[in-house]
């Protein structure tokens, strides 16, 4: 056994010679300062990454919270459009079906010019003896949106509208042009229902 015990003993190498000095302690305190040193200057591209990515998450947290804002007021918005339709067909189912637009005195003039400006056409050709072949080529074709809005002075979407309101005058019919495609005509449904 005493030899298993010198063979573990001699195992740990070589005993320290006596002649062996321990570095003094300013040498391990320079070495300490170089070390801290040396880590700083390792560390300072971390600390500068860290410093950015905290003022990246700053700015995102800003937005995340201004999106947040816009999206509750988009969401408001969206509740309140969706209630005014609603009730907009409440409204709708509420009010009678046969319900005649309100024509304003302008609208009304507006009307009754047209039927004078077809019926006056008709009458001059009439009074300058037009062959009768033209004279029913006027009945049948009438005038275009766009030949009463410069004779009016009005635009042709003006016109527009007055054929909806003229569609349900018992004096005016609205068709299509029998020559022209997708055109549209105002013509008078009777020829002497205005005296002219």
């Amino acid at each position: 056994m005493s030899e298993i015990a010198s063979a573990s003993i001699n195992t740990f190498g070589t005993s320290p010679k006596a002649d062996f000095e321990s570095p003094s302690e300013e040498a391990v305190f320079i070495k300490v300062c170089q070390l801290q040193e040396i880590i700083t200057k390792a560390l300072q591209p971390l600390q500068d990454a860290v410093r950015d990515l905290k003022a990246t998450v700053a700015r995102q947290n800003e937005k995340i919270a201004a999106l947040e804002a816009t999206l509750d007021t988009h969401a408001d918005n969206s509740l309140i459009q969706l209630r005014l339709i609603n009730s907009l067909r409440e409204d709708g189912h509420k009010a009678p079906e046969s319900a005649a637009p309100v024509l304003t005195k302008k609208t009304q003039d507006h009307i009754t010019e047209i039927a004078h400006i077809l019926g006056a056409k008709e009458k001059r050709l009439i009074e300058g003896q037009a062959a009768r072949p033209y004279v029913d080529k006027l009945r049948k074709e009438g005038m275009t949106f766009s030949q009463l809005a410069t004779v009016l002075g009005l635009t042709v979407d003006r016109i527009r509208q007055l054929s909806r309101i003229a569609a349900t005058d018992q004096r005016f019919n609205i068709t299509w042009h029998p020559r022209k495609k997708n055109t549209k005509i105002i013509k008078l449904r009777r020829w002497d229902a205005l005296g002219l």
